[in-house]
């Protein structure tokens, strides 16, 4: 296993270098975690959703336990169309992390062999971490209108 040459990569995913790791074109995600992976980033970590105004970024985290280093890899996607690949062939720990990033943000990951809602109802309506999302919805988080208020 050589060393992994994080400038290298980037450059070849047409992405760019981040402090902590790299930024990549939604297409570039699969070969961008395949060669991590095989350059010994093994253990996969997290995948988390940041809404921005732009739409959604995507973050997978991966870890290389010999050489005590961590990559994380981001993607961004719109919000018309939240679609990204799903890192679950290559990294079968994402797949609850995906599903569940797709059941509170909504972000769909293509490809995902089992792309159910995990933590809120089949029939729920909306994704509730998005900023548009109606605070007064039922199951939802209601805040109280006075402190002390039911």
């Amino acid at each position: 296993m050589e060393p992994l040459d994080l400038a290298a990569l980037v450059q070849a995913m047409g992405g760019k270098a981040t402090p902590l790791g790299m930024e990549v074109p939604p297409q570039a995600l699969i070969p961008a975690v395949t060669a991590l992976r095989e350059a010994g980033c093994r253990y996969y970590l997290l995948c988390t959703v940041t809404e921005v105004a732009a739409g959604f970024e995507i973050v997978h985290g991966l870890r290389d336990l010999e050489r005590d280093r961590i990559v994380f890899v981001k993607t961004s996607v719109g919000k018309d169309d939240p679609r990204v690949p799903s890192v679950v062939p290559v990294f079968p720990g994402a797949n609850w992390f995906e599903r569940e990033m797709l059941d509170l943000f909504g972000v769909v990951f293509t490809g995902h062999p089992d792309p159910r809602r995990l933590m809120m109802p089949d029939d729920y309506p909306g994704h509730p971490l998005r900023k548009d999302f109606p605070m007064a919805m039922p199951w939802g988080y209601r805040p109280a209108t006075e402190p002390g208020a039911p």
